[in-house]
């Protein structure tokens, strides 16, 4: 394979959950900019189908859909569309998230939360890579990516569900590479450190900065273009004897609070 042809997903289809923000978006972006056609997806229309146009007026090829990650019929639904958009499915970016953020007392959360959580942070991501893997068996190529976090493997209080829920996304996907693998498909997870966006800006102050980067060896916060860019690395045929791995992007440390 010639080092040009390395990163280039010219051709490919690629999904997008959670795709009209922050990550997600950048995702998009990036996919997009490697040649992929992209199916933007996220709960709000508004947000899929503006980054839909940004990805179209610069020349690529995009289409916006509405998607509940916890409806089951949505998904169905965003799989139909990509197929019937663009042919296929090739790529699978499980990005839709909710939780986290140091909030889960647990002497208030209740079952429903943790249901919730798991809902989104593991089952929609497992109904999805069911419902693309015969179109990636078919079309010869596949890769899934899994957006996890560093919660998966820190010890933090008030994020036991979230966190959890995440470990538990890790180890999908290093199992299910062991499913999937005889389709010719690749599952792997990329686990952002602290990323500066606008989720992360409700909560960072300079005082709360200053002490993730104190156990952050690169000394600064990520970038949505630095999770974009380990997304792309297995989404490619760089990566495609890599499955079942867990990629941390987090400036060599842990952003976590004394």
């Amino acid at each position: 394979m010639k080092n040009a042809d390395l990163f280039d997903i010219t051709g490919k289809v690629a999904i997008v959950t959670g795709g009209g923000d922050g990550i997600g978006k950048g995702v998009c972006q990036t996919l997009a900019a490697a040649g992929a056609s992209v199916v933007v997806s996220d709960i709000s229309l508004e947000k899929a189908q503006a980054v839909a146009d940004e990805i179209t007026a610069g020349g690529s090829k995009a289409v916006a859909v509405a998607c509940n990650v916890l409806e089951e019929a949505d998904l169905d639904k965003l799989v139909k569309c990509a197929v019937d958009t663009f042919g296929t499915v090739n790529i699978l970016v499980n990005n839709a998230g909710l939780g986290g953020g140091g909030r889960e007392n647990p002497y208030k959360i209740d079952r429903a939360y943790v249901e919730r959580i798991y809902a989104i942070n593991v089952f929609a991501p497992w109904q999805l890579c069911k419902l693309v893997a015969p179109y990636m068996e078919k079309s010869g190529y596949g890769s899934v990516i899994n957006i996890t976090s560093m919660s998966s493997v820190n010890n933090s209080p008030a994020m036991a569900i979230y966190g959890s829920s995440k470990a538990a996304l890790n180890h999908l996907a290093s199992n299910l590479a062991f499913d999937y693998g005889p389709m010719g498909i690749r599952i792997n997870n990329v686990g952002p450190g602290a990323t500066r966006t606008k989720a992360l800006a409700s909560v960072l102050t300079p005082e709360i900065e200053a002490r993730m980067l104190a156990h952050t060896p690169i000394h600064r916060l990520g970038e949505v273009a630095d999770i974009a860019g380990a997304v792309l690395y297995f989404a490619a045929p760089v990566s495609e004897w890599v499955s079942g791995q867990t990629l941390m992007v987090n400036g060599g440390g842990v952003q976590t609070l004394d």
